[in-house]
């Protein structure tokens, strides 16, 4: 199994007029751009994805949505509380190992500092490993078997600007 964990794009700042709580920030125009090119980017890679997991956080949800929309998995597309902060790696390793059939590709879509640890995790067993994850990065590990603790192999971890000049 091949498991992309990519970090939500640009979002307005918190306390921006209008926004109430953390959960409704929304991805500015240039976070639309660059998770637009993203998706580009996963084209390119001939990325195709089986589950698209995203935390349900307004900006995590809209990264979801465009890249769903730029790779034609839209109808693949759902939203758990394991991937908004401070939700539980281990549940959301439990979920995914759930879903039948067993899924070749999944994409995460998500916030720090929780991607960068369920990185660490999937790869070293702990948070130890150092993973840093720029809004709009996006991570490939590929797993054997599914489970809580190392279990998977970093393939890559591409910046935004690494994705642009892909697209």
């Amino acid at each position: 199994m091949n498991i992309f964990i990519l970090r939500h794009g640009i979002a307005v700042e918190p306390g921006s007029p209008g926004i109430n709580k953390d959960s409704d920030r929304t991805l500015t125009p240039k976070g639309e751009r660059k998770i637009s090119q993203v998706a580009d980017a996963m084209s390119t890679l001939g990325v195709s994805l089986d589950v698209i997991l995203t935390s349900p956080y307004l900006r995590a949800r809209q990264t979801a949505d465009i890249v769903a929309e730029g790779v034609g998995a839209k109808k693949k597309l759902a939203e758990t509380e394991h991937l908004a902060p401070g939700g539980s790696s281990k549940k959301l390793i439990e979920q995914i190992a759930g879903v039948k059939p067993a899924p070749d590709n999944v994409l995460l879509v998500g916030h720090e500092p929780s991607l960068s640890e369920l990185i660490s995790f999937l790869i070293a067993g702990d948070t130890r490993a150092l993973v840093m994850m720029k809004k709009g990065g996006l991570c490939k590990v590929s797993v054997e078997r599914l489970h809580y603790g190392r279990c998977a192999v970093l393939e890559w971890l591409l910046t935004p600007k690494q994705m642009g000049l892909l697209a």
